[in-house]
């Protein structure tokens, strides 16, 4: 059952720094083959409840696929510098 990995970005950029080191390196190495992207900040509509300020939905093939890539050694040496950069949220969700 597919997963998905939502980041929420909840305010603006703060530290445009940090933000380039994380962004060179989620481009920097070979496409994970087991994540799809559907979107990267791309244009929303606000229906209900508090705006945001961007989101990224990414699809793995399960739970454990997402997890396997959130807690791999590479990307968490980069979220600190997402976390340095602007507000987020992050989830890992269960597809139906």
């Amino acid at each position: 059952m597919a997963a998905y990995a939502i980041f929420i970005r909840e305010g603006a950029v703060t530290d445009p720094e940090a933000m380039a080191k994380y962004q060179s390196g989620n481009r920097g190495g070979p496409p994970n083959p087991d994540m799809k992207v559907h979107t990267v900040y791309g244009a929303m509509e606000q229906l209900e409840g508090e705006p945001c300020d961007g989101m990224v939905i990414l699809e793995f093939p399960d739970m454990a696929a997402a997890r396997e890539w959130y807690y791999s050694e590479d990307y968490q040496s980069r979220v600190p510098f997402r976390q340095q950069a602007a507000p987020y949220r992050a989830f890992l969700v269960q597809g139906v």
